[in-house]
């Protein structure tokens, strides 16, 4: 019988440490739709998982290391589990602040919908996008993406390296910026039809100011920006998923 050793299981613990963290954060696995439980029989069977190909880069480590160091090497795994799961989470916010805002663009912000990921209710169409966004996550078999770019993190972030705080800020500000221009490039429709929009409604007012223009048009750009999410929403969604596994295959 093989008996588990302490260096054995302070491997397995420091595993759990950087996928725990990562997963947490993580849209899809880390929802708050999931119950707490659910998570974390999650994230422990993925740690035991994947276990065995990353025990043996841990174990030589602890083996020669102090109670200090290893307690050490749980702070500094966290982090880089949690610096990964934030990167992944900006993607997702990013996605929906600017379909908050066409939302907002197009006369259908005030009506709050059920949140998906957050606790505070957004738009509906704000919900719907998000949730589609979250669905595809699984769909298209990018949950796998995540756990092979935890194991490649190995490589590119070893533990004996440690947290490196200035360049993870670095890298936390070059993937916000990706995000969020990944966002505007697909809530760009949607702010050119409500610039195009508000100019004619602006006009008209001005050629008719007896008339209020723009409670009596409002129903008609709404159902024009509806039509235009109806068209387009297909093509985002694949333009979002498709930014989103290229950060996962590339990091």
């Amino acid at each position: 019988m093989l008996l588990l050793s302490p260096d054995l299981i302070l491997a397995v613990f420091l595993v759990f440490c950087r996928i725990g963290a990562c997963l947490m954060l993580m849209p899809g696995f880390g929802s708050l739709r999931v119950p707490m439980q659910v998570r974390l029989f999650i994230v422990i069977g993925v740690s035991l998982a994947l276990a065995p190909l990353l025990v043996p880069t841990l174990e030589p480590l602890i083996a020669s290391a102090s109670p200090l160091s290893v307690l050490g090497l749980v702070v500094t795994e966290s982090l880089i589990g949690a610096k990964i799961g934030v990167i992944g989470r900006m993607f997702y916010l990013a996605l929906q602040t600017m379909v908050h805002a066409s939302a907002m663009m197009i006369g259908f912000g005030q009506m709050a919908g059920v949140p998906v990921d957050e606790s505070e209710p957004i738009p509906s169409l704000a919900a719907l996008v998000t949730m589609a966004a979250v669905a595809l996550l699984f769909i298209a078999d990018l949950h796998w993406e995540i756990l092979r770019g935890l194991v490649v993190s190995y490589e590119t972030i070893p533990p004996i390296a440690g947290f490196d705080a200035r360049l993870s800020l670095v890298q936390l500000s070059d993937r916000v910026g990706d995000a969020f221009m990944l966002a505007l490039r697909i809530a760009s429709p949607f702010v050119i039809f409500a610039l195009l929009a508000n100019f004619a409604l602006g006009v008209m007012n001005k050629l008719a100011q007896q008339i209020p223009i723009y409670f009596v048009a409002m129903p008609f750009v709404l159902a024009a920006g509806l039509m235009l999410f109806y068209f387009l929403s297909r093509e985002f969604l694949a333009l979002f998923v498709a930014g989103f596994a290229d950060w996962l295959r590339t990091g």
